[in-house]
């Protein structure tokens, strides 16, 4: 059943990084074709109080899908190669955001919008309503939940890069 309810991303980012685990990301490419992985790692971004977040110095034009209502996709360039997949968590104006970091057995965020063939022209789209990228819920269950500290974040404050804030089924 695919998830329409905004206050399912209407909620503190850690929140949405452990609910999301188990989901089915669903992907419409350009020829139809209709791929579908579970969400099976994610990495949480807490805003404007964490050194690791785009949203940490303020808005901008790239990261302002951030800045929208929780389940705004966020997609941006990673060192001008890898697209990165984020959804935005908690309400507009509060900038939290969720990566997308593994799903099946593709770990690696670049690695998954490779295999979901997400571009940049989803970024601002609104997951719940987008006939491109949405999420299904199958009731999967996830019975354990292994937390990590997050990757690629040398540039933040020594506080925020020991923040367990990477998420992993573990089953």
């Amino acid at each position: 059943m695919r998830i329409t309810n905004k206050e399912f991303f209407n909620v503190d980012v850690l929140e949405l990084a452990k609910n999301l685990l188990g989901k089915i990301l669903c992907r419409k490419t350009k020829y139809g074709e209709i791929l579908q992985f579970r969400i099976t790692e994610t990495e949480a971004y807490g805003g404007t109080n964490d050194s690791a977040s785009h949203a940490h110095r303020g808005k901008t034009k790239r990261n302002a899908p951030m800045f929208e209502h929780g389940g705004t996709i966020y997609v941006y360039l990673c060192y001008g190669i890898h697209k990165i997949l984020n959804i935005a968590s908690g309400h507009a104006g509060d900038p939290q955001g969720v990566m997308i970091r593994g799903i099946n057995e593709i770990y690696g965020p670049g690695k998954v919008t490779k295999a979901l063939e997400i571009s940049r022209d989803l970024s601002g789209a609104d997951i719940t309503t987008s006939p491109e990228l949405w999420l299904e819920n199958d009731d999967f269950q996830v019975n354990n939940i292994k937390e990590y500290k997050r990757i690629g974040i040398g540039y933040a404050t020594q506080q925020d890069q020991d923040k367990l804030w990477r998420f992993r089924i573990d089953q």
